[in-house]
Parts: C-alpha cells; sequence; structure tokens
C-alpha cells in the first residue's frame, strides 16, 4: 500500500469455537473482505486448520483476510489438551468448563487488539464472549454481537427469559410461548435446553451473555428480511438494538471446491458425489444429517438407517462421528452393499451445500440447527425436522409452525453430548418412513409444502443479489459502524 492510498478499514471477528458458529462468521468475513475491508479471525490453530484452505483461496484472489491465533487454555479450565472446538467434548457436562475456558481468552483477545498493526475498527465476537462488550469499550470501539441463530429463536428467548411459562413440574407438557406473532409450544424439557439452564454454572453463564447485549452496538444475524419479518422486528424492539439481517451469508461461496469444503475436507469427493446426484430425477433424493454437534443412540441411528433403507428412495447419509456400536452393526448387516447404489453413505464431513444445491435432492432430514436450516431453506427444500439439543427445537418449530415447510419426525426429548444412550429410541423406523414419506410426497399438503419452499428458495436468492435487502443491509451495517464514533456507550 502506497503512502497516498488510505487504510482499510480493520474488522476483528471472533467466532465461538463450534462448527456452527464458525462456519457463518468465515462467511461474514468473506464477505466483508469483499467489500474492501481488513478482517482478521481470532480463533486457535487446531481451529483455523478446519478453514485453512478456503481462507488461503480467498487470500490469493486478493481479500484481505486472516487467521490470528490464541491459545485456548484447556488445563486452566480442566479440559482434555486439545479440547478447544465444542465437539471435541467429552460429554455436555464439561460445557461450563468450556465457558471458563473462553472467559481465560480475555488477556490475550485485548492483547492482539493492543499490538495490531492496523487499529481495529470494530469487533464482531459471538454472543458466548459476554466480556468482550467491555473489551471493545476499553479500545473505545463498537461490539457486535453475532449468535449464530435467527431472530426467531432470539425472540423466543428474550420471552421466556422474562416469563414464568412452566407452572407444572412436567417435562413433557407442552405450553404456548406468549407475545409471539404466531403460535409456538414448548415443552419444560426443551426450554431448559433451549436455554442452556441445564446447571447452576450455564445458567450464570447465560444471564452474562444476555446481560452484555445492553452493551453492545448491535446484531448481525445470519438470515433474511423476507423469510422472518415479525421476528426480526421483535428481536430488535424487545432488545432495543439494531439488527442487520444479511443471510443466508453462505451465498459468499461460488466456487465448487469452496462449497465442499465449507467447515471442513469433505470425507467423500465432491465430483464423485455430483456424479451419484446427477444420475437421479428431479427432487428423488432425501439428505440425511443431523449435524457436527448432534449424537444419538446407535440403537436409533440402526432405526434410521432402516427407515431409509425401508423408504424404497436414493439417498445420502451423512454422519459426523457414528458409536463403534453403530460401526459394528454396520459391517455386521453389510448395510452399504444392501443399499447398493441407491444409498451413499457419508461417514464424517459432508459437502452438505453441494448436496443441498443439487436439483435431485428433493428433501432434508435435518437437525434443525440454524446453518443446516437456513441452507435448506436456501436450497428450497422441504424438510423432516429431527432436533436433538440447544435452540433446535425452537428452530423446529420455525420451520414446521411458522414457515411450513417441514415435517416433525416426532422426537420430543433434548439429547445431551455423552447421554445419547441413556435416552435411546425415541422414534422407530416405521414413524421415520412415514415423516419422509411426507416429505417427498405427502400428496396435495406434500405439494404445497414444496411450493412454499421453492418460493422462499427465490426470496433467498434475491435478498442476497444485487440490490437485495441482505445485499443492502450489510452496506447499512459497514456505514453503521463506521459512522457510530462518539455514540457507542452513551
Amino acid at each position: 500500500m502506497s503512502r497516498h492510498e488510505p487504510h482499510p478499514h480493520h474488522f476483528i471477528l471472533f467466532p465461538f469455537m463450534a462448527q456452527g458458529h464458525m462456519i457463518p462468521m468465515v462467511d461474514i468475513a468473506r464477505l466483508l473482505a469483499g467489500r474492501g475491508i481488513s478482517v482478521t479471525i481470532l480463533t486457535t490453530p487446531q481451529n483455523s486448520s478446519r478453514f485453512k484452505s478456503v481462507i488461503d483461496r480467498a487470500a490469493a484472489a486478493g481479500l484481505d483476510i486472516h487467521f490470528t491465533h490464541l491459545k485456548f487454555p484447556c488445563a486452566a479450565a480442566g479440559l482434555p489438551d486439545g479440547c478447544d472446538n465444542f465437539d471435541m467434548l467429552p460429554s455436555m457436562d464439561d460445557a461450563a468448563k468450556f465457558c471458563v475456558a473462553i472467559a481465560l481468552l480475555q488477556d490475550q483477545v485485548e492483547e492482539v487488539l493492543r499490538r495490531a498493526e492496523l487499529p481495529p475498527t470494530c469487533l464482531i465476537s459471538d454472543g458466548c464472549f459476554p466480556w468482550t462488550t467491555n473489551v471493545a469499550r476499553k479500545f473505545d470501539i463498537p461490539r457486535i454481537i453475532f449468535h449464530g441463530t435467527n431472530c426467531f429463536s432470539q425472540a423466543c428467548y428474550a420471552v421466556l427469559a422474562d416469563c414464568n411459562l412452566f407452572k407444572s413440574n412436567s417435562d413433557s407438557e407442552y405450553v404456548v410461548i406468549p407475545g409471539l406473532p404466531d403460535r409456538v409450544e414448548i415443552t419444560k424439557a426443551q426450554f431448559e435446553v433451549a436455554m442452556f439452564r441445564t446447571s447452576r454454572e450455564l445458567v450464570e453463564f447465560w444471564d452474562q451473555v444476555r446481560d452484555a447485549e445492553d452493551g453492545a452496538f448491535g446484531v448481525l444475524a445470519n438470515t433474511f428480511e423476507e423469510l422472518e419479518p415479525k421476528y426480526i422486528e421483535k428481536y430488535s424492539t424487545t432488545k432495543g438494538k439494531k439488527v442487520w439481517s444479511i443471510g443466508p451469508v453462505s451465498s459468499c461461496i461460488h466456487e465448487e471446491l469452496d462449497m465442499a469444503e465449507r467447515g471442513g475436507l469433505a470425507a467423500i469427493d465432491g465430483h464423485s458425489c455430483l456424479k451419484w446426484l446427477d444420475g437421479h430425477e428431479l427432487g428423488s433424493v432425501i439428505y440425511a444429517c443431523l449435524g457436527s454437534l448432534s449424537r444419538v443412540a446407535t440403537a436409533q441411528l440402526v432405526e434410521l438407517g432402516l427407515a431409509l433403507e425401508g423408504s424404497g428412495r436414493p439417498f445420502i447419509w451423512a454422519v459426523r462421528s457414528p458409536p463403534a456400536g453403530f460401526r459394528t452393526w454396520l459391517v455386521k448387516e453389510k448395510f452399504e452393499e444392501r443399499v447398493g447404489g441407491r444409498g451413499v453413505l457419508i461417514v464424517g464431513w459432508a459437502p452438505q451445500v453441494v448436496i443441498l444445491s443439487h436439483r435431485s435432492v428433493g428433501g432434508f432430514l435435518t437437525h434443525c440447527g440454524w446453518n443446516s436450516t437456513l441452507e435448506g431453506i436456501a436450497a428450497g427444500t422441504a424438510m423432516v425436522t429431527w432436533p436433538v439439543l440447544g435452540e433446535q427445537f425452537l428452530n423446529e418449530r420455525f420451520v414446521v409452525d411458522v414457515v411450513r415447510t417441514g415435517v416433525r419426525v416426532g422426537v420430543e426429548k433434548p439429547v445431551g453430548m455423552g447421554h445419547e444412550e441413556e435416552v435411546g429410541v425415541q422414534v422407530d423406523m416405521h414413524v421415520i418412513k412415514g415423516a419422509i414419506e411426507d416429505v417427498m410426497d405427502g400428496g396435495d399438503y406434500g405439494k404445497e409444502r414444496r411450493r412454499r419452499a421453492a418460493e422462499l428458495a427465490a426470496m433467498a436468492n434475491a435478498a442476497v443479489a444485487s440490490g437485495g435487502s441482505s445485499c443492502r443491509n450489510l452496506t447499512r451495517f459497514v456505514r453503521d459502524v463506521l459512522g457510530c464514533k462518539g455514540d457507542m456507550y452513551n
């Protein structure tokens, strides 16, 4: 850069160490860098390795984007060495220790900001880092929150935090969440896992998260206005914060290799996957994936496998981290040989955007993590909803009750990591098979569901196109950040 050229603005991005949070934050980094902004992503070496090839290609294409590494304090928090991503936790019982570890990163983050060659313009940090509001205040820059989920779930959180909804002790009784534009029901067990109220330490942590929102400049959301206008407005009004909806942020991906490696190196070659999909009719394939964090019992995975086989439909089934018992069942029962060329089993990371974007995929069996849900919406696929933990039960309600593009498989209980075998089978193969049939056919209801899904996909594509709502909101976001000096903390 010559001395006559203006210095670029420097946005610091700090994602929570979990794939569902890191993937969209890396996408946001690329969107911002595409606007001529210098972007630094803070994370650990092990986490950055999952995205290295994608970022290297972006940098080679001329985008000013790079990682700065932090040392994750595993030992100080009582975690196993190298356990610096949420998907590496042995059990949800270790979640509180992970929260302790991320709080211990504050000194390192402040040192990075202090030593930055190009002074930071703002700090975009995950909602799970409440202490970054004070860090931003110390450096007199705005803190922008990224939650990694939609505004519907955040609006539900805001309502649930302020009401005593559950007057009975029943974990399974459904009650209506008050004050929402749509009728939304939830059980006590789903509420507690959605609000992360499963231990005293986690209750205290999420109280800190909500308190820290009050001092933030605004919220960046991976959603789009046309998808949930009433909930974007309700969340913004309830919290008294600006909300910039700029999604689907996966729109930054245009190259096939970047699609295939979004979030990690795929366990299957993207070209062979596309070739297999090319051999099937329009909308005939069901894609099943329960996400990177979601785990279910061996017996439940067997029921899902039998349902996919029994559906008689072509399918791709991605299983991120299968238990040993399930691997044994696959071999013993010769599952892959039985399904032959009709089914593809991916053990490990799947090129999900590539798969969902293909014309032959007509249905998506999903855990309802927001990244997967929004990718399914953008691809125009109807969904079989199978929530497992966290806000996934709220996302299911959004898909089924609000936008009405999904069919519940019927899972009722959250499944915490490390406790899968205790829960066991919640839905058998016949129920799963029925839900798949409803989504892939389903008569007049199925046709209407697929029509709405196609409409939402068209809206998503228009939102991220030049002049679309998300494109305009990204421009407004950058302008608001650059113009906020002096009124951030008044």
